[in-house]
């Protein structure tokens, strides 16, 4: 077995990015780092490395376990790398998620229909239901 890999081909196989030339591109646009220093796509990984991988909102921090040049099935990634991403980053995440339809703009067009469908969920949300219900008991006192 080799004692390094490319950079690009792992996180490639590794299944951080759905494609090669994605994984390449990422490098290049310095999104991929190694000790703090963006890398090129020729960058030779070795195993117990830490490498931190920017796709926005978030930074992902992997460590390497093994190596590989070929794609792996999803159930044989952990095998492969240690995910050492902070909680907090997945926090941040999470809230992007919610607040996409929320902090929307002005100027962005109109909402897309997924965002249509979530703003409806939104307002027709179970709390909203039992906020209004609560609040017409209390008049009734």
């Amino acid at each position: 077995m080799k004692d390094e890999v490319r950079v690009d081909k792992w996180i490639w196989a590794m299944r951080i990015f759905k494609t090669r030339s994605m994984a390449t591109d990422a490098v290049k646009k310095g999104r991929v780092m190694m000790g703090g220093v963006a890398v090129k796509p020729s960058r030779g990984v070795k195993v117990g490395d830490i490498i931190e991988v920017k796709k926005p909102p978030i930074t992902y921090t992997f460590r390497v376990k093994q190596l590989t040049e070929n794609r792996l099935g999803a159930k044989l990634v952990p095998e492969y790398l240690e995910n050492l991403t902070p909680q907090s980053q997945y926090d941040l995440l999470e809230m992007t998620k919610i607040s996409g339809f929320v902090d929307r703009r002005k100027g962005l067009g109109r909402p897309t229909k997924r965002e249509g469908r979530d703003l409806a969920a939104f307002r027709d949300s179970t709390y909203a239901d039992d906020f209004y219900l609560d609040w017409d008991d209390e008049d009734d006192i």
